[in-house]
């Protein structure tokens, strides 16, 4: 990672008020202009740290562990994107006190930001989409859990394992292809801000039920997506990579579903994120046009 923007030495850990309870929340920096970003299906506020980084002195960013993952693993349910955008909205308030609020949102993040923004854009000044956000083409009456198993099968499956220490379960994702080779500082913490459990048998802090009732909430929203953004009034940008969860072709977003939403007129604009996957768009070198867009973006 590069070294400019400032530097954060670790978030704060915050526990604010949505409905029902509380949301860990994880505040990067300390200047007076807030930001708030929505993270992936099985991740945590902790993927925001260099892109964190890489803001202005005058940003701070609010990064919640959505309900069901990190340290909000227990906060209530149910689960479903439609819930984690009200959670958004919540905390948006509050962290806006009156004045809109920078929002964005990687993977499920994406549509969790993109639903929040649709559905109250006075909270909000601008909306950037990462790697997510667009209608994905599932057939009618597909096997929903299938499909969560033939694209994040390993991520899900490690849901349900236990570690014998902390760095059994990094050695895990230092193996991924997509992390792996791009292993960084950044990497690491938010590999092992995710553990939890006893001596012996640790784990992911994620839930699987969390992960499955919204992955299939994600798969059955494409009608609900496709409205929110042909009726969008924030500022958006979306930043896509060129390889997918396994660091190579396909992409998360395929050339063809990008083109169908930004291709015409008025359509949503969109840009291209060279030597990148999923992950490192976010966790690599590349934050760095993430982080620049989202502070140009208006």
């Amino acid at each position: 990672m590069g070294d400019q923007g400032r530097r954060v030495d670790g978030p704060a850990e915050l526990d604010l008020p949505v409905e029902g309870g509380t949301l860990r929340v994880l505040r990067f920096g300390e200047g007076p202009r807030p930001a708030l970003a929505a993270h992936g299906i099985t991740a945590s506020g902790m993927a925001f740290g260099a892109f964190a980084r890489l803001l202005p002195p005058e940003w701070s960013l609010f990064a919640p562990d959505l309900r069901g993952r990190g340290g909000s693993a227990d906060a209530p349910g149910p689960y479903g994107l439609d819930r984690h955008a009200a959670d958004l909205c919540r905390l948006a308030e509050g962290l806006g006190a009156g004045s809109p609020v920078a929002l964005t949102g990687h993977s499920m993040g994406a549509y969790v930001a993109l639903l929040a923004a649709a559905r109250r854009p006075e909270l909000f000044d601008r909306l950037l989409l990462v790697d997510g956000g667009l209608p994905l083409p599932v057939p009618p009456g597909a096997d929903l859990d299938g499909i969560l198993d033939a694209t994040l099968g390993p991520a899900i499956a490690r849901l349900g394992l236990t570690y014998a220490t902390d760095q059994d379960y990094v050695d895990f994702f230092r193996a991924h292809p997509a992390l792996g080779p791009y292993w960084n500082d950044d990497v690491e913490t938010y590999v092992r801000y995710d553990l939890t459990g006893p001596r012996g048998a640790r784990r992911s802090k994620a839930r699987e039920d969390a992960v499955r009732q919204d992955g299939r909430d994600l798969l059955a929203s494409g009608d609900r997506f496709a409205a929110d953004l042909e009726r969008l009034s924030v500022p958006a940008l979306l930043l896509h990579a060129p390889l997918g969860l396994l660091g190579q072709e396909p992409p998360m977003l395929p050339g063809d579903l990008v083109e169908r939403w930004t291709g015409g007129p008025g359509g949503l604009p969109t840009e291209l994120v060279e030597d990148s996957n999923h992950y490192t768009i976010l966790l690599g070198d590349p934050a760095k046009t993430a982080a620049e867009r989202f502070t140009a973006l208006a």
